[in-house]
């Protein structure tokens, strides 16, 4: 029987492991909101009734996934992140909360939000209130929207260092604690390790609006952001060249700080599709972002034995060639829902050329609103269509969501182990 590490490298290599292994929440986009940890850690009875959860995203409220609940499922990958969250504040000094559909959580200290009169909470970058509010959460909701705020744009003064703000060198701290994180894991579990670069991915929307800074200036607006693309590419060329070199720079400290013991590297989280389709031409793609996803591939690749890791949701298969030709290893969350991305022929036209991490079960549809009936057929359709030969990883198409029955999530997690096991369809 392989270990956790020995099965995620098989699988990595394009081979067959013993079973599929299986991501949980290793990243902030292979996650589970907390309000379906704490349910499925009931349903589990890993805790006594009314144990809260720790919050390790509070713009997504993911949940913290222990390694007892990773080891119930099977699970053999463990993320290691920054200590800062999407709000600036730090993972550190817990305390209770409450969601508003009543589970009992641990937020950061940091977590500091204000209620406004329509019951609507407001979050503050770094905790701080006497910054302008930078997230919102809507009475009843289940995570945080990003404020946008941007000032007015003077083409005159737009200036690629405004948007430069939040690059620069890792502090000492935070090597300091990806060091220390990476050998823990590494010496007191088996399960491979899967590291989240920060400032690798360029122009990932969900950073734009920057929450974790108190006064963002620059280019902010998502909407302006997305027309930057093709009203100022000069702009965002030279933006995405500066940040690239401090990202190789920090990419050669991280390794020196936690070597070779990383199984594999998220760079970038940025959206390339939509529903229907890419939201940008190929040939933007390959212009734009592919020669800088190359340079950090190709410094991965020659510096280190980590594998490379890009998530984009919607429907990217007219880009998928150019992404496995930019040097990634990796394909998150294979949204197979979305135009054109069938899994039979995803599997057939890419499945020897690059792993699909995710595509396991549709969180849009069939998880949260389907039944265990439905869950099990797609989780088993989708094992016996990935599965086979290798390169595949286990896990949810991007983060379970809130509201998803626990009797769903339980019925993925059995299915898996089930019909998970080599040779394919023979289980």
């Amino acid at each position: 029987m392989l270990t956790s590490r020995e099965r995620v490298e098989v699988a990595l290599a394009h081979k067959e492991p013993d079973r599929l292994p299986l991501d949980l929440g290793a990243t902030p986009v292979t996650g589970m909101h907390v309000n379906v940890v704490y349910a499925l850690r009931q349903a589990l009875k890993l805790d006594p009734p009314g144990t809260p959860v720790k919050v390790w995203d509070p713009y997504q409220m993911l949940g913290v996934t222990d390694l007892d609940l990773l080891d119930a499922l099977g699970a053999d990958v463990v993320g290691v992140r920054s200590t800062r969250t999407m709000f600036g504040f730090r993972n550190e000094g817990w305390k209770p909360w409450t969601t508003f559909q009543g589970t009992p959580v641990l937020v950061p200290e940091g977590f500091n939000t204000e209620p406004e009169p329509d019951g609507d909470l407001l979050q503050y970058p770094e905790g701080d209130k006497s910054a302008p509010p930078s997230g919102r959460m809507p009475k009843g909701g289940v995570y945080f929207d990003a404020i946008v705020r941007q000032p007015p744009i003077d083409e005159e003064t737009l200036s690629v260092e405004d948007n430069l703000e939040e690059f620069g060198p890792l502090e000492e701290s935070e090597l300091e604690h990806f060091r220390s994180e990476v050998n823990r894991i590494h010496e007191e579990t088996d399960k491979a390790i899967l590291l989240v670069a920060p400032g690798t991915g360029f122009g990932d929307i969900a950073l734009v609006p920057a929450p974790w800074l108190k006064h963002p200036k620059g280019i902010r607006d998502i909407a302006e952001w997305y027309m930057s693309i093709k009203a100022r590419p000069e702009f965002l060329e030279e933006l995405f060249t500066r940040q690239c070199e401090i990202a190789l720079k920090n990419l050669e400290r991280l390794h020196e700080a936690v070597g070779d013991k990383v199984t594999a590297v998220m760079l970038t989280g940025t959206d390339f599709g939509t529903q229907r389709g890419p939201f940008l031409s190929v040939e933007t793609y390959k212009e734009l972002f592919q020669p800088f996803h190359k340079r950090l591939n190709d410094w991965v690749h020659h510096h280190t034995t980590w594998k490379t890791f890009i998530h984009s949701c919607g429907g990217v298969r007219p880009l998928i060639p150019h992404f496995i030709e930019a040097g990634f290893d990796i394909l998150n969350p294979v949204q197979c829902s979305a135009r054109g991305m069938d899994p039979r022929e995803l599997k057939a036209e890419f499945g020897e050329a690059i792993v699909f991490w995710g595509g396991g079960v549709d969180t849009q549809k069939t998880l949260p609103f389907g039944t265990p009936e439905d869950v099990k057929r797609e989780v088993e359709e989708r094992v016996r269509i990935f599965g086979p030969g290798g390169g595949f990883v286990f896990n949810t198409i991007h983060n379970v969501q809130p509201g998803s029955p626990v009797e769903n999530v339980l019925a993925l997690y059995e299915t898996v182990r089930r019909v998970g096991v080599y040779p394919i369809g023979k289980s």
